[in-house]
């Protein structure tokens, strides 16, 4: 037997955003989290947001510039553990929800804030997205092939890893300070700061010989012919990153280059460029299957670049999408619909489409059931819903 999730009871109210904030909230959420998101009321139909990342979420719609929604916010606060504020920095202290408000309702509430720039630097009160985050954080200057210009990922690394995932981390250390001192307190994450974290090890290295040649000319960044990408016969790919020599050695066999001089030469930058297009030649001899079959088992640090198609329609590779981390006694909740086993796949049935669909979160869906199983409330008693909008009731003065 398992037991509950680790969060489980933790309740959060996660104002409606994109990227960075719902994903803390999905972190928490799939690890047991009850998060409430709350959406922006607008009159008549509500339509989903395109926020795709509302597993196990639920939703209320609040006008957040009326008296009546400040106020259900702030009765919520009163039990709530976790605010996820996604906005530019003054947005919630402009309406009366700002953490020194929020924070004296409830001293033990974690005020989680996510920016884009730092809060006071220079770009601060700027619109960006992680391209620009990772551009002044000095990341992206990191990133991108010899001779080109700078690329970035797609949104993964500011947005997600250094935003998101960031701020999710911040949220937890809260709650470990939290058990200690019995008071919340804000926790500011933003993505310049939190991508340039991640690049701690990239950074170092320009002062090393592993980092200090120009951009794509590094043993991490393309240079190195032996940490690279190469097309097979048949337009697939094959991923090589055979950096230590016993792995390096074993590629040249697998590649059956094993006659030649490179294992010699594997450290002399003057022969990478002949041995890049060596290896180029002899990946495009066979196709993507048939060099799988050579190095399955091996230690050549060779591996197939997997589309999620191919993840998603085929069993046996590793496409069942699962928990960030195991937990072996207080598992997260399961993602994929076929887990079976809740140490490895998470607890629970799982959600549809398996963690390769989003599911949208129409503004004010289940968040009935929310309100009643988080807090006890009761529609008519506690709060009412008009035209799509949840308001706190107002009693009566005896």
């Amino acid at each position: 037997m398992v037991g509950p999730p680790p969060l489980h009871g933790l309740k959060v109210l996660e104002f409606a955003g994109l990227a960075p904030g719902p994903f803390a909230g999905l972190l928490l959420a799939d690890a047991g989290a009850n998060v409430l998101r709350v959406d922006r009321h607008t009159a008549g139909h509500q339509a989903p947001t395109p926020d795709m990342l509302t597993r196990h979420k639920s939703s209320i719609a609040v006008d957040l510039k009326s008296p009546n929604g400040v106020s259900l916010i702030k009765e919520l606060v009163k039990t709530a553990d976790v605010i996820i504020d996604p906005f530019r920095p003054g947005v919630l202290e402009k309406l009366g929800l700002g953490p020194e408000i929020l924070c004296a309702i409830n001293p033990r509430l974690i005020y989680g804030r996510i920016a884009g720039f730092r809060r006071d630097g220079k770009y601060a009160l700027m619109a960006g997205h992680d391209i620009n985050y990772l551009a002044v954080s000095g990341v992206l200057s990191l990133l991108g092939r010899s001779g080109e210009k700078p690329h970035p990922p797609i949104n993964i690394l500011a947005d997600f890893a250094g935003g998101g995932a960031i701020l999710f981390q911040g949220i937890l250390l809260a709650v470990i300070s939290r058990e200690k001192t019995g008071k919340g307190q804000v926790v500011e994450a933003n993505m310049v700061d939190g991508a340039n974290y991640l690049a701690t090890f990239p950074r170092q290295n320009l002062k090393t010989s592993i980092g200090n040649y120009p951009r794509g000319e590094n043993v991490l960044d393309g240079g190195c012919p032996y940490y690279d990408t190469y097309e097979t016969k048949d337009g697939k790919y094959m991923a090589v990153g055979a950096l230590e020599p016993q792995f390096y050695t074993a590629l040249v066999k697998g590649l059956g280059l094993g006659d030649r001089s490179f294992v010699k030469q594997r450290n002399e930058r003057k022969s990478w460029p002949e041995m890049k297009r060596q290896f180029e030649t002899t990946f495009k001899s066979k196709t993507r299957a048939e060099w799988e079959k050579i190095f399955d088992g091996t230690d050549a640090c060779c591996t197939p670049i997997l589309e999620y198609s191919e993840l998603e329609a085929r069993a046996g590779r590793e496409g069942d999408q699962r928990p960030a981390v195991t937990l072996r006694e207080t598992p997260c909740l399961a993602v994929d619909e076929n887990s079976t086993d809740p140490r490895v796949h998470g607890k629970g049935s799982g959600v549809s489409g398996s963690g390769y669909v989003g599911r949208f979160l129409a503004p004010g869906q289940e968040g009935e059931e929310a309100l009643s199983n988080w807090f006890g409330w009761t529609k008519g008693r506690e709060f009412e819903v008009k035209d799509g909008g949840f308001v706190l009731k107002i009693m009566p003065k005896l």
